[in-house]
């Protein structure tokens, strides 16, 4: 590995034990975005997929990262870099597959960060007409987020952390008190049933779309060891990070969801889904029928803030990527910088803006809906990229292992490759299925999947040359 040497060593290094474990679960959960998560893909998941067996997806999709999890941070005790999934299939499997999985965890980041902009703008707008009667187009708050996000992303990373910090941790209190709620009164049956998890429930429908949306909403889980270079104490942080952030993410949105379909009627989830206008407003209703308007005026609130904290978590994730594909070449060398002050990768931060800026002003340009083309398009595509780049990390983790002596050979092997044989399959529907993920067939659902297949093809030969 050559590193630049026009720049100082200090000049290279990450903010150092600035982060701890409740800091990285903030980050991690963040991404996540729990309200708009839960409100939108866990609403079409139930409409489109399996129907009231839709907690039980969120449940298998929580099982299935814990697997991925055991090899992951197995491994992350021997790549205590910043490059999660990237340094990962490097150290194991060299920088052929090292440099696919890079542009495909780098290019998915992109991806889903600049797709969220379409969402918050939509969100923005909503919000200030219904309360103010301002009627200002989505891409206005759009444009005035970016900077912002920004600036955030270029100071130092315990700042965004405590931002975070305070908007997940609403989100929580509130969609959690609406659950408890809804669990008091038992819904329209009078009584609250866990019957949804049973298998004839989860089994139903569609178990493959539901898992694919279920799946999607977890995505940004490998924060923990983007971060390792900031963590204090990073052997048992990381670890301990990671299995508190699928726990805490995959037991809010099963419960949510069973709390859900509990609120809308076990038997009838389908037909009020069916009937609404626009299904992903669906726990609002239930906010305004159990708590009242006030309530939800302040969930939509939330919802606006909680897709902010998403967009900064993974504009964090991005411009980290870039420091440290930057450090082995895969990008320009330039980006191996960190700020003289903050220590930040402010010069990947800068990058993330300046491709969020030009892909954003496109869509502006183009005239495209918020929601039905910049969200939908990006957000999907994203999700596919990154779990392509966790399907050739559980491999290459089973691969690293398997030459190695020490360790338990089913947590740090068999476990790997059940994850990697699990992620492909979730990979291949996306793929097949990326007419229902993105609401339209025709020659785009094609050209977006074949995108991500180009993406890794390019990662892998600009790995190879450098």
């Amino acid at each position: 590995m050559t590193h630049p040497t026009a720049i100082p060593a200090s000049s290279q290094s990450l903010r150092a034990g600035a982060l701890g474990t409740p800091a990285i679960v903030f980050l991690v959960t963040s991404a996540a975005a729990p309200m708009a998560a839960i409100a939108g893909s866990g609403s079409l998941a139930m409409l489109l997929g399996n129907g009231a067996g839709a907690a039980g997806a969120y449940v298998l999709a929580a099982l299935c990262l814990i697997v991925f999890s055991v090899g992951y941070t197995a491994m992350a005790r021997h790549v205590p870099e910043a490059g999660g999934f990237f340094s990962f299939t490097l150290r194991a499997a060299g920088r052929v597959p090292a440099g696919a999985t890079a542009y495909l965890a780098f290019v998915g980041y992109n991806a889903l960060q600049i797709g969220i902009y379409g969402l918050f703008g939509a969100a923005c707008e909503m919000l200030v007409t219904a309360e103010t009667g301002l009627a200002l187009p989505w891409w206005v708050y759009s444009v005035i987020a970016l900077p912002v996000v920004g600036a955030l992303g270029y100071r130092q990373i315990d700042v965004s952390a405590k931002v975070l910090g305070v908007l997940v941790l609403l989100e929580f209190i509130v969609v959690g008190f609406l659950d408890l709620v809804i669990v008091g009164k038992g819904g329209p049956a009078g009584a609250f049933t866990l019957a949804p998890l049973a298998p004839e429930y989860v089994m139903g429908g569609s178990l493959a779309i539901a898992l694919l949306f279920a799946f999607s909403t977890f995505v940004g889980f490998e924060a923990t060891t983007i971060y390792s270079e900031e963590a204090k104490n990073p052997e048992t942080t990381i670890p301990r990070a990671t299995y508190l952030s699928v726990l805490l993410i995959g037991v809010f949105y099963a419960f949510t969801a069973l709390c859900m379909i509990n609120g809308g009627g076990l038997g009838n989830i389908g037909n009020v889904l069916g009937g609404m206008n626009d299904p992903t407003d669906f726990l609002f209703v239930l906010g305004n029928d159990y708590l009242g308007p006030s309530f939800t005026r302040l969930m939509r609130v939330l919802f606006v803030t909680s897709v902010f904290a998403s967009l900064l978590a993974f504009h964090n994730n991005v411009a980290r990527y870039a420091f440290v594909l930057a450090r082995h070449r895969l990008l320009p060398e330039a980006l191996y910088r960190t700020h003289a002050a903050h220590q930040s990768p402010h010069l990947g931060s800068l990058l993330q803006s300046a491709i969020g800026a030009v892909v954003l002003l496109a869509f502006i340009l183009a005239g495209a809906h918020p929601i039905l083309a910049l969200f939908s398009w990006l957000i999907n595509t994203g999700t596919l990229a990154i779990v392509a780049a966790m399907t050739v990390t559980s491999f290459a983790i089973a691969l690293f292992f398997s030459r190695r002596q020490d360790g338990n050979r089913m947590t740090t092997v068999v476990l790997p490759v059940i994850a990697g044989l699990v992620l492909a399959i979730i990979g291949g529907l996306a793929a097949l299925r990326f007419d229902i993920l993105v609401g339209t067939g025709g020659l785009l659902a094609v050209v977006l999947p074949l995108l991500v297949l180009v993406t890794a093809a390019v990662g892998a030969l600009i790995g190879a040359r450098r």
